[in-house]
């Protein structure tokens, strides 16, 4: 991947193309294999939700998306646009540019205020600062923290903190979203209230979102949700019911024994 424009998603592109992806870790001698030749695709404005058992590649799959790691075989497309494993400045820019990622822990720089956390990726990048402000400004009034913008992250809840980073891991408009146990560590009410913040990002702006989650609960939210199992895609659920439809998560989940 060059250093060009922003990618845009085309009509004939999936947002996020992902194709017999493979990755392996050397545990001394031993290779252990994790992702065994994953296919995955996301469109633009779609909310796709991952299940899979621990040590199944979730987060190795959101790493080798994000170019934090390099898969051994297979690639990655986003918007028709293969990643640039090869190239440092290539994946550094495909993160400030395209991707906007949430982990479980939060991230925050602790000298910095809210307004200041959400603001930075924008300020790296540049632009108009009007243009950066009224950004920072809505997405504090989306996840409800306007009151909180000049607090420390010290001075916030978990569930908070976790609002933040998902408002920072979006002031730049992201084409993709990746999220990683968003709501691993919030109390209930926090966790709609992430899971809305995602719906709605994916409704009013055309984001596509992926989100690794152990909760049918929370999964149920997605418009699709993928179970990963010994390295592959094993199985899928289309997701029409609401957030309220568990019954097809549960059943699939039975079915592949996760």
């Amino acid at each position: 991947m060059t250093d060009s424009p922003t990618l845009s998603t085309t009509e004939t592109s999936p947002a996020l193309s992902v194709t017999g992806l493979r990755k392996s870790y050397e545990l001394g001698k031993d290779s252990i294999p994790v992702l065994q030749g994953l296919s995955l695709d996301v469109q633009a404005g779609e909310l796709v939700a991952i299940m899979g058992p621990s040590g199944s590649g979730k987060t190795t799959l959101l790493n080798c998306i994000a170019a934090i790691d390099r898969p051994d075989d297979g690639g990655v497309e986003l918007a028709g646009t293969a990643i640039d494993y090869g190239s440092e400045r290539a994946r550094t820019l495909l993160r400030r540019r395209d991707i906007g990622i949430v982990f479980q822990f939060f991230n925050l720089i602790p000298t910095l205020s809210v307004r200041e956390n959400i603001a930075l990726p924008q300020q790296i990048a540049g632009g108009a600062r009007d243009e950066r402000e009224a950004r920072v400004t809505d997405l504090l009034e989306r996840v409800g923290l306007n009151a909180r913008s000049a607090h420390l992250p010290h001075q916030l809840s978990g569930g908070e903190m976790q609002l933040v980073s998902i408002a920072r891991a979006l002031v730049h408009r992201p084409a993709l979203l990746l999220a990683d146990e968003p709501t691993g560590n919030v109390n209930p009410a926090i966790g709609r209230s992430i899971l809305q913040t995602l719906r709605d990002t994916v409704r009013e702006e055309g984001t596509s979102v992926l989100l690794v989650t152990h909760s049918p609960e929370h999964a149920a939210w997605a418009d699709r949700i993928c179970f990963l199992k010994e390295g592959v895609i094993a199985g899928s659920v289309t997701q029409s019911g609401g957030p309220e439809n568990l019954a097809p998560i549960y059943a699939e989940l039975q079915r592949l024994g996760i």
